[in-house]
């Protein structure tokens, strides 16, 4: 397929979703194709996983920068050099700053293992269990200066379960995740959804 879309990979951690992104761009006519992962951390294991594929990679610490824009400003360098088109957040650990987001607005989204709004930031299934919800699930939006406050692009719900922890709730969120953000990055670079104007 010509003209796919130049997606890089931002990841902290073993970037499970990144391999579930790299895995749906293989497809001949998938829209995107993932040019690149980026880490904030070396040792990250989703970086083996992209050089196992035969995809760019580089790493950054923040601590080596002054400030967190400086950082940014350099992470948005790689970007450029690698012609980026869509920037895809994949357990990406870090708060961004509004200039950086607002570079990339429109072309960054971001998972995150709630139905938002419900649950933005950190511990979201032992919340929802401390609720009582009937369903959870995740949300594929675009990044904004707002901690998990960009539009929703799609969302999939699972049911919570009587016996359910938040360790058996983030499990079958997370097969779910793996499904909808190739969905919703495919759907994004076909052009089927835009960040509102």
């Amino acid at each position: 397929m010509t003209n796919r879309k130049r997606v890089a990979i931002l990841i902290s951690g073993r970037g499970s979703n990144m391999s579930a992104l790299i895995h749906a761009a293989k497809a001949p006519d998938y829209p995107a194709e993932i040019i690149g992962v980026f880490s904030n951390r070396a040792a990250a294991a989703g970086l083996d996983t992209a050089r196992g594929e035969g995809i760019t990679t580089a790493a950054l610490a923040q601590s080596k920068f002054e400030t967190r824009l400086d950082f940014e400003n350099a992470l948005t360098a790689i970007l450029e050099a690698w012609r980026t088109d869509i920037v895809c957040m994949a357990g990406f650990m870090r708060i961004l700053t509004p200039e950086f987001t607002t570079r990339w607005q429109g072309k960054a989204i971001n998972i995150h293992p709630s139905l938002l709004p419900d649950y933005k930031g950190l511990d979201t299934h032992a919340r929802a269990l401390a609720d009582g919800v009937a369903e959870a699930g995740c949300s594929v939006h675009f990044v904004t200066p707002g901690l998990d406050e960009g539009p929703v692009i799609a969302q999939a719900r699972v049911p919570v379960l009587p016996n359910d922890t938040p360790g058996s709730l983030a499990a079958r969120v997370l097969v779910e995740e793996h499904k909808l953000y190739p969905e919703a990055l495919r759907r994004l670079a076909a052009g089927e959804v835009a960040y509102p104007r």
